[in-house]
């Protein structure tokens, strides 16, 4: 059974924010508290947000800044469709997916890994914006190919409404920093 954190909990909006804000909660914990209770409890009741702190600022170092993201997407745009589609088959492999091509025109890939089939739609990756037509489409493939999930790529904005389907549909949106990442070929340029 794994475990998910609440998304408005205290510890995922600070988990989300930038490290310093979990640091300067702490800091206000620790010089409070030492006017209430002992020194060493105030530390121990500030730990907790020191280490989402620490895990915050770990996961934003990792991240590419906004010129890399800005960088990345425009190789990606300018890559063909066997480049594009060869380069995102060989990360999800590297990510340890047994990756084969689908037969329809709403998804272009199958993904499997441990024992869990998501089909991947990104054909239409270069469009200005993706509405909820593309959606609909890859969530009635899933639905009759019985996958597991669906996962949908764009180098483009993706409209709001798209995203409330996207999240009403358990659809994962691979985009922006998400897709930079995935894709090292192209954040290499």
């Amino acid at each position: 059974m794994k475990l998910k954190m609440a998304e408005n909990s205290l510890f995922a909006i600070l988990l989300r924010s930038p490290w310093w804000v979990s640091g300067l909660i702490a800091a206000g914990i620790v010089a409070g508290g030492r006017l209430l209770v002992p020194e060493v409890y105030a530390l121990f009741a500030a730990l907790p947000f020191a280490v989402i702190g620490g895990v915050a600022g770990w996961r934003q170092l990792r991240e590419p800044s906004p010129a890399r993201v800005a960088a990345a997407l425009e190789a990606v745009l300018a890559m063909s469709w066997g480049d594009f589609s060869g380069a995102l088959a060989k990360a999800f492999r590297e990510d340890g997916y047994t990756v084969s091509r689908h037969d329809g025109s709403a998804a272009d890939f199958e993904l499997a890994r441990a024992g869990r089939v998501s089909l991947l739609g990104c054909k239409r990756w270069k469009a200005a914006h993706t509405g909820v037509d593309s959606l609909r489409e890859l969530h009635e493939a899933m639905r009759a190919r019985e996958a597991h999930e669906c996962l949908y790529v764009a180098a483009g904005e993706i409209t709001e409404g798209a995203r409330a389907f996207a999240l009403e549909r358990n659809i994962r949106l691979i985009h922006g920093a998400e897709l930079a990442k995935l894709l090292p070929r192209a954040r290499r340029g």
